[in-house]
């Protein structure tokens, strides 16, 4: 028990780090005040440029690869007798880092999307499904160039390829879908302007 409250409270605090906002308040800039008002990788992009979008991109993955990898490893160095627990704990601390990136507590629990940051939970968990829906996210982007229709493509399919690729552990599908669920809950914004047919492509100029 005591290795999984720490699993938990280092995951969630590593998922926390808003990384977004930093690179913003880096360059003067809010970036909850501009764009889309998100502090994920995508209004990074958008309103920090490439080379700042990407810095907090490959961050944000890199925070749920570490939480869903590298903390349980930690925990059983600390605590020996919770190795037959690391698939679980591993489990235990994605869901954390990924919580902790949506909801963070530097920013009043309001934070990013998660896509990122679950994309780094899933290479860790199982890499094929990760790069399955990364394939499928970069198929859906260029055919439409919406950023947010890719990332609900490829939320949809994880739990598929969770299933396929974890030789059908139920465990961690079922984790997928619940994580998948709160990531397109996190869309619903992009979704209804996708209804309306008011929503941002990618590269288009503003009027």
């Amino acid at each position: 028990m005591v290795a999984y409250i720490v699993v938990v409270l280092i995951s969630y605090l590593l998922g926390s780090v808003p990384t977004g906002f930093l690179a913003g308040k880096a360059r003067g800039i809010d970036v909850r005040t501009v764009g889309s008002g998100n502090i994920g990788a995508t209004n990074a992009f958008r309103v920090l440029g490439k080379t700042a979008g990407t810095m907090v991109l490959l961050t944000d993955a890199l925070k749920g690869f570490a939480a869903a990898r590298w903390v349980p490893l930690l925990a059983i160095y600390l605590f020996p007798a919770a190795r037959p627990q690391f698939e679980n704990m591993s489990l235990v601390a994605g869901v954390a880092a990924i919580l902790g990136h949506n909801f963070t507590c530097w920013l009043y629990f309001k934070g990013g999307k998660g896509i990122a940051t679950s994309g780094g939970v899933v290479l860790a968990w199982a890499p094929l499904a990760c790069l399955t829906a990364l394939a499928l996210w970069g198929v859906v982007f260029v055919i439409t160039k919406f950023v947010s229709l890719a990332s609900i493509a490829a939320a949809l399919v994880l739990p598929v390829a969770v299933w396929i690729f974890s030789r059908h552990s139920l465990t961690m599908t079922a984790v997928m879908a619940a994580l998948s669920a709160l990531a397109i809950y996190k869309h619903k914004g992009n979704i209804q302007r996708l209804l309306k047919g008011t929503e941002n492509r990618a590269g288009a100029k503003k009027t």
